[in-house]
Parts: structure tokens; sequence; C-alpha cells
């Protein structure tokens, strides 16, 4: 985060004078920043959707627990899947190439979870959409390392994530709303003529990437692959909380809070999307409130290690409050757990600033592998270790309460050795 401490006038002159080839002036800069978070919300609605029809397709389907861990953790186990060829493909042949092939395969997922006639069928689908949409936080984001100036970015990468927040809050009540009305099938015929709308404005708008850029300075071909990216310090340092701090965040926020609220708290399912509806409704705000504060927190020395090192403990122990809480525990629990850990979204461009642009769309892919591999675990995970303490004879609450237990012991284990590692993102792509 130290380059990004470059003064928000320097964003603002940027169309006036351009200090790096490639950057682009504030009005294009906008136009294109609209077209990824379209197709960037339309990613988040698809991943949290299962949350809000969990109830209905636990009907459907007979799903236990583990079942619906499984499923929605599907998503994420399809986008860990493609991270690391995305990377390598991301700084070849640029966001918009990229983003549009991998979109039309969100579309044919989508189409196919809308067919869906057995539990296999759902999964496979799901994956199918994972993978489609793993290009639409990364594409940008590699685009923003070269389009816009460092405090740009990490504006840019705040409101991509509030956008994602406003996904969110789409799967939730209008969800619940549009269900007795179109049934849960044909939502997903929406959601993919969405994706098609947002692949066309991106095509009509996005940069189109120049090789020469791209290419790098001479001796580029020593770093093709991800050694330079395992052999950092940083990287390495940053991998257990993406894991299980923000893969936590994530798993909780897009399907467990939902459970946690009608099995545990006993809300109903509406109850349950209204709660829902709130968490992201926060997340929203959270997510803004970082984009107008990150620039001038930069300028008064606080970089992204210095307020994860402050805001993780946070979230840990509003984790811990509420699983002692247990079934007081409703969405402002795990909306205030949430906001805690959206500390951990400065993380994305910090590990981004930490590499040559050359090397960004690598780096990118590879935390994003580490999260969304994290998403998958903690949110399967936690579906297992349900049914199986449940299978040991505890109640409904105690099950819920030991599952995340077990969660918050490695969210405490990944933050005390981010603590034990002493690296900076310093511009050092080969860190010993």
């Amino acid at each position: 985060m130290t380059s990004a401490e470059t003064s928000m006038s320097a964003a603002h002159n940027a169309s006036a004078a351009p200090s790096e080839p490639g950057r682009l002036d504030a009005w294009t800069g906008t136009i294109v920043f609209l077209a990824f978070a379209a197709a960037y919300f339309c990613s988040a609605l698809v991943r949290a959707i299962t949350a809000t029809l969990s109830p209905v397709l636990t009907q459907e389907f007979s799903l236990h627990a583990r079942d619906l861990g499984l499923l929605a953790g599907g998503y994420f186990l399809g986008f860990a899947a493609t991270q690391l060829p995305l990377g390598t493909w991301l700084d070849r042949h640029g966001p918009k190439r990229v983003i549009l092939s991998f979109l039309s395969i969100a579309v044919l997922g989508c189409l196919a979870f809308s067919l869906a006639t057995s539990f296999a069928w759902l999964l496979a689908a799901r994956v199918l959409v994972g993978m489609g949409v793993s290009a639409c936080l990364m594409a940008p984001l590699t685009g923003y390392r070269r389009w816009f100036e460092p405090a740009t970015v990490l504006r840019a990468n705040s409101w991509m994530l509030m956008t994602g927040s406003l996904g969110m809050l789409a799967s939730t009540l209008p969800v619940q709303w549009l269900m007795p009305v179109t049934g849960w099938r044909p939502l997903f015929w929406i959601l993919a003529a969405m994706i098609v709308l947002s692949m066309a404005a991106i095509a009509w708008v996005a940069p189109v990437w120049k090789t020469g850029h791209a290419a790098g300075p001479a001796g580029e071909a020593e770093e093709s692959g991800y050694a330079p990216i395992w052999r950092s310090r940083y990287f390495r340092k940053m991998t257990p909380m993406a894991f299980f701090n923000y893969g936590g965040l994530v798993a909780v926020q897009t399907l467990w809070a939902g459970p946690w609220m009608v099995k545990v708290a006993g809300y109903t399912p509406l109850e349950a999307a209204t709660g829902l509806f709130y968490i992201n409704a926060t997340m929203l705000l959270t997510f803004w409130s970082w984009g107008m504060v990150n620039p001038w927190l930069s300028r008064q020395g606080w970089s992204a290690d210095r307020l994860i090192t402050w805001g993780v403990p946070l979230s840990i122990a509003v984790l811990a409050f509420n699983i002692a809480a247990g079934a007081s525990t409703g969405w402002l629990g795990w909306a205030l757990f949430c906001m805690g850990c959206s500390v951990m979204g400065l993380a994305q461009p910090a590990v981004g600033m930490a590499f040559k642009p050359s090397l960004a769309g690598r780096a990118l892919s590879a935390y994003n592998l580490m999260i969304f591999a994290g998403v998958f675990v903690v949110q399967w995970g936690i579906g297992l270790l349900i049914d199986v303490f449940a299978a040991l004879g505890l109640g409904t609450l105690a099950s819920f309460q030991a599952a995340m237990g077990v969660l918050l012991c490695c969210c405490i284990a990944s933050y005390g050795y981010f603590l034990s590692v002493r690296a900076d993102n310093s511009v050092e792509p080969e860190n010993p």
C-alpha cells in the first residue's frame, strides 16, 4: 500500500496529463468502471442467491446441511479452479478478452441451473457458474492496476466490493418477493439475460489490452508462471487470513447467516431474507465508506497492513460474541461480524501493488484463489461439522456454535501468523 500514498489530486489530474501509458482520463475511467461493475453485480447476485433460496431448495431436493454447504461452495470450487490459468491469461490477453470468454460460460451455467432435476445437476451447474464469473473481479482489478492512479485503484477496489454488496442485496428481499411470482427457476433466466447485457457493455467500452504494455520489460520471460508470486514473503503472509478470515466472511455472508437466523434464532424465511437484506445493505455502506476514506487514510500513513492489524481483532471478537450469544444472535450480530471483516478487502489491492504491473493479473488471481478455496472449505466445512456434531448428540444450537467455534480458532491462528511475518508490499516480486 506504500505506493497508494499518492495524493488524490494526482488521480484527478490524470485526465489532463496521464503519468503512465495506458492511464485513462476521468470520464473514460468512470464508464469503464461502470461496465465492469455491472458484471460484478451479477456475479455477486448469483453467488449469494443460494442463501435466500436455501429453504425452497432444501425442501424440493431434500438437502441436508452438508448438501447445502456443498451446493453453495460449488460456486467457489469452480471459481477457485480457474484462478491460476486466469491470472496468466489476464496478463497475456487483457481483461476485456478474458472476461467476455468467461461470462459466456456463466450464461450457460445459469440456464443449466434453472433446468436442474437433481442435486448432482444443481451442483454441476453451480460449479459452471462459478467458473464463468471467476474473472468478474480479477479482470477489472488487473486493468485498474494499469489504467488508474494508485490512490484511485484503492477507491475502485472498495467500490467494486460495494457493487458486489449491492448484488448480494438484490439476492435477498427482491428475490424473496419475486419467487411467488416467477418461481426460482425463471430467476436464473433473468440472471442469464443480465449477464449478457453486461457483456455487451464491456465489449463496447473496455480498452483493448496493449500487448507491448503487458509484455513488460526485457527479461519478462524469466517471470513466466507463478514462481515470483509464491516466492513473495508478503504474499505468503497474507494467504492464511485470505483463506480463513476473508473466506469466513464470504461463507457467512453468502450462506450461513441465513440458516443460523432460521434454525438457531428462529426467524421465518421472510424474516431471514430481510435480515440478509440488512446485512448486505450494511456491507454496501461499509465498502462505500472504505472507498471514500482510503485515499485520506493513505496520506495519513495508514497502510493496508496497519488497518488489517487493528481491524481483524474486532471481527474475531464479534465472532466470539455471536457464538456465545447463540439464539440471541440475529442479523445485527452477523452484520457487525461482516463489517469487522471488511478490512480484509484492503488486502487485494495491497497484494496487487506488491508486484510489477506485468505480474498483477497472476498476483491478484493467486490471492483470489486462496480466498475462494477458503470460502469453499469453510462453507462446506461448517455444514459438515454441523452434521457431525448433531450426529454426536448435540442439539441444533450447540452444533452451530461448535462449527462456528472451529472457524473462530482458525481465524485466530491465521491472524497470529500474519503478525509473525515481517514483510511489506514494496514492489519486490522475487523476495526470498
